[in-house]
């Protein structure tokens, strides 16, 4: 059975945590301050669709699909993007927190991340060649065998990588936030 395709509308302050969202084709669609939490957005597609001041926090997204999809403003907490449809996976976030979220074994070449928060986040063994981590907090994010070529650090703090366990590859740091590589070294730096 195919799912029903639905585009260019915007929904506005639903609440699909008890009641989940219909099954469908979404594409060009704006999810404005929505609340998805601990429900289930499994099976959906989402494609050029825009999730704005919403909270997704624990959903169900096995098997769903984000293509090109944006999220603003919004709490993504435990989200487990691996369970994801991860052939056309593109997505980008703007001051979202995605605590304890994971993006395991994931390919996310060229990702945004802006002004978002990843405390205890989940990026191993993740591909995130190219991609800008601006202004994120990466507090006891977890980095291992993640490949992090030529990602931009600049703004970045609160993390902790180790080099000889990740593949860092023209990575971008500043002098200020470089220590986050050295910290397993138990060495102070004045």
């Amino acid at each position: 059975m195919q799912k029903p395709f639905i585009a260019d509308k915007e929904y506005i302050g639903e609440d699909y945590s008890q009641t989940p969202l219909p099954k469908a084709q979404y594409e060009n669609c704006v999810f404005r301050n929505c609340t998805f939490s601990n429900g289930f957005l499994d099976n959906q597609t989402f494609m050029e669709c825009d999730f704005v001041d919403c909270d997704l926090t624990n959903a169900n997204v096995k098997h769903t699909t984000f293509k090109e999809c944006f999220f603003l403003d919004s709490k993504l907490i435990g989200l487990r993007f691996e369970d994801c449809d991860t052939l056309f996976l593109s997505i980008g976030f703007t001051n979202c927190n995605l605590g304890f979220a994971s993006f395991f074994e994931l390919s996310l070449s060229k990702t945004r991340f802006k002004e978002c928060s990843f405390e205890q986040t989940d990026f191993t063994e993740t591909n995130l060649t190219g991609s800008t981590f601006h202004n994120c907090n990466l507090e006891k994010a977890i980095f291992y065998q993640t490949i992090l070529e030529k990602v931009d650090f600049n703004t970045a703090f609160n993390f902790e990588i180790d080099p000889e366990k990740n593949h860092l590859k023209k990575a971008r740091f500043s002098k200020e936030n470089s220590i986050g590589l050295l910290k397993k070294y138990d060495i102070v730096v004045t």
